[in-house]
């Protein structure tokens, strides 16, 4: 009885002891981890945004692939959420705020757990690189939650790892969204043609991206001094392309409405284009992509003994990089005008 009593005893300290401990235990907890990846702030940001990709990337997923998920009617944007449930309980998570390509705050419930905040930051480095930095706070935390904490190992050691693991798998699922692209020959078509304002200039293979960013800033600056406005998308004509030195002759050109007359010394210039026939082959990928669209419509023209006329073949540039972050949204249309 004695024995008993004695036993009784150890284990009343032993619960005093530990109810002591986890009484004295941190009232708030942080687990943070930042991960550098070589992608635009952009993109990753408009990946995060969208619970609709979180369980591409999720470690906890990957980890109970029988996890229920349930998607908001609104995923996407402030007041996007979603849910899931797994063997430990329900828990939700939804878009509180958010600074485009800069930042995000949520906020996660998990069972009667206390709610816990999160948030992302996403930081551009000289390289171009993004620091992508995802946080989980909590504050004036109960009895119960420091306890499942203190058993479970603290709350670094419960979320640290699947946040290196998430944060490694969105860093390679959405590298590999940048690379993707498709190449279709659409077949022969009618181009409408029309007026453009347009500077020609000599370029290699090394240096055409910087100098189109420069004539295109040209030509832009031009047309709003003089008050005209585009009409259409940019597009550059190839005047000359030579495979084996890789010097390029180039006309890059904006659509306008009407033709205009230009001051005598200007190298801005207005250009016409007739109604044509061409064979149209559109990319939809990063313009890195467009020597296999040529490729894959010479080759075109070349299986169906197609003829080229003389006018010279052109690209359009039919949305701006501006508003698609991603490459892989990006679209090109190359006409070849054809006999």
């Amino acid at each position: 009885m004695k024995t008993f009593k004695y036993i009784l005893f150890l284990l009343l300290i032993a619960i005093i002891g530990t109810s002591i401990y986890i009484a004295v235990q941190p009232n708030s907890f942080e687990v943070t981890r930042t991960r550098t990846m070589k992608i635009p702030a952009a993109v990753i940001y408009s990946n995060v945004i969208d619970f609709k990709n979180w369980q591409d990337w999720s470690s906890w997923v990957e980890a109970d692939p029988d996890m229920k998920i349930t998607l908001a009617d609104k995923t996407r944007g402030v007041g996007g959420s979603y849910s899931w449930e797994d063997k430990d309980g329900i828990g939700t998570m939804t878009n509180l705020e958010a600074v485009p390509n800069t930042s995000i705050q949520q906020e996660m419930q998990f069972g009667e757990f206390p709610k816990s905040d999160i948030s992302w930051k996403f930081q551009r480095t000289e390289d171009g690189s993004t620091d992508v930095t995802w946080t989980i706070s909590g504050k004036d935390l109960p009895f119960g939650f420091k306890a499942f904490a203190t058993f479970s190992g603290g709350m670094e050691k419960q979320i640290a790892p699947h946040y290196e693991r998430s944060l490694e798998k969105l860093d390679s699922i959405v590298s590999l969204r940048l690379k993707a692209f498709s190449v279709n020959v659409d077949g022969i078509t009618e181009y409408g043609g029309g007026f453009y304002m347009y500077k020609t200039t000599a370029a290699t293979g090394t240096n055409i991206s910087q100098l189109m960013g420069k004539q295109y800033g040209e030509i832009m600056g031009y047309m709003a001094k003089n008050n005209i406005v585009a009409s259409g998308m940019p597009f550059t004509i190839y005047n000359d392309m030579n495979p084996e030195t890789g010097n390029i002759i180039m006309s890059n050109a904006i659509p306008i409405m009407s033709k205009v007359t230009v001051e005598k010394e200007s190298e801005i210039l207005c250009g016409f284009m007739s109604n044509l026939k061409a064979l149209k082959t559109t990319l939809k990928g990063n313009y890195t992509n467009l020597p296999k669209a040529w490729e894959a419509a010479m080759g075109h023209i070349a299986k169906n003994g197609l003829e080229m006329s003389d006018v010279k073949p052109f690209e359009i540039y039919t949305n701006d990089p501006g508003n698609f972050p991603n490459p892989a949204d990006w679209v090109t249309e190359i006409y070849i005008p054809l006999k």
